[in-house]
């Protein structure tokens, strides 16, 4: 019998969206799979949506709200998969995503070896998806994973992983409280468990951006600045546990660096600590610089005035690309129909 792969699907407030993406975890190619929706208390009519496509295949669940992690928490227990494919409630797998890593994963027979794929960002037009290679495409150590993602500042898209369940329990539940990077810092610890990143190209994760209503998106979010710097804590923590030279001590000093305008100066404690963590690591840290953009705004009105403006400007710039975006969409609709 094939192995089980358990399709687990946190949802909130994605009414939007949450019957295309169901749609594609449906439509996958792999021929034995449960889809498990976990609602965390949606506002709207998120659950409704996906009760519409509750079947033998498909369970729906709901919870008051706690968060995204603990909606994945919630799935994990739930799920009774050999191996498991998270996906969020707005991105979409292409149908071959799950056999084709599953592929290489019985080739090998090695249930610690973590599969990762191409992902690509899109608005409202999947056909439309963006892939654009990192440093990360490709199989590595855990090591040399940790050194690039952090040294570059990468990340892989949390649908393209596959996971066995085995390494799914080695690295324990997802942190709750991290309210913005908790996939970033659960697939850290999924990864410090395995043998490597064996990436598959054949199958892709189309991932929706959302603009301000991304989970990722940090804003000037006290709690989501000090969730923020405790998975920073932890990346460090988690990189210098595999390896303690010189070229992670580089790595941590470029990651610290590059987090430092987050924090500055609005959240002197957060920098202070920042700067303790740079000296033991035998290095400083430069007073961060904004882009040339907003450096003239800095000098005249001060660094929050310049911080709010050029997080006005990215945000603006975001809702304005979704509506054009949008009525593209709208418009090639019409044309099929």
């Amino acid at each position: 019998m094939e192995p089980l792969v358990s399709i687990l699907i946190p949802a909130y407030n994605a009414e939007r969206w949450i019957a295309d993406t169901l749609n594609s975890a449906i439509n996958q190619t792999w021929p034995r799979k449960e889809i498990i929706v976990v609602d965390d208390g949606s506002r709207d009519g998120t659950l409704h949506v996906a009760q519409r496509f509750a079947s033998g295949q498909v369970s729906v669940t709901s919870q008051p709200n706690q968060g995204a992690a603990a909606a994945r928490n919630k799935a994990l227990s739930l799920a009774q998969g050999d191996f498991i494919q998270w996906l969020d409630a707005d991105d979409l797998l292409s149908m071959d995503k799950v056999a084709s890593q599953m592929a290489v994963l019985q080739k090998e027979s090695c249930a610690n070896l973590l599969l990762s794929s191409p992902w690509g960002r899109f608005r409202f037009r999947p056909n439309r998806t963006r892939f654009t290679p990192s440093a990360l495409w490709c199989d590595l150590s855990p090591t040399d994973w940790l050194v690039r993602k952090l040294g570059e500042n990468l990340f892989m898209q949390t649908a393209s992983w596959l996971v066995s369940r085995e390494l799914a329990i080695a690295a324990g539940p997802w942190d709750t409280r991290l309210l913005g990077d908790d996939d970033g810092e659960y697939f850290c610890r999924v990864l410090l468990k395995s043998q490597g990143v064996r990436f598959v190209p054949e199958g892709k994760v189309f991932y929706r951006i959302t603009g301000a209503s991304s989970l990722s998106f940090i804003g000037t979010s006290n709690r989501k600045l000090d969730a923020q710097f405790l998975s920073i804590q932890l990346y460090l923590k988690y990189l210098r546990s595999l390896e303690e030279s010189e070229r992670v001590r580089g790595t941590c000093l470029k990651f610290l660096q590059r987090w430092l305008i987050y924090f500055y100066p609005e959240r002197s404690d957060i920098v202070e600590q920042l700067h303790e963590l740079a000296s033991s690591l035998g290095g400083r840290l430069e007073t961060p610089r904004l882009s040339w953009k907003y450096s003239w705004l800095q000098k005249a009105f001060g660094w929050k005035a310049a911080k709010r403006a050029q997080l006005c400007y990215n945000n603006s710039k975001s809702m304005f690309l979704s509506s054009l975006d949008n009525a593209c969409h709208a418009i090639e609709k019409r044309i099929l129909t």
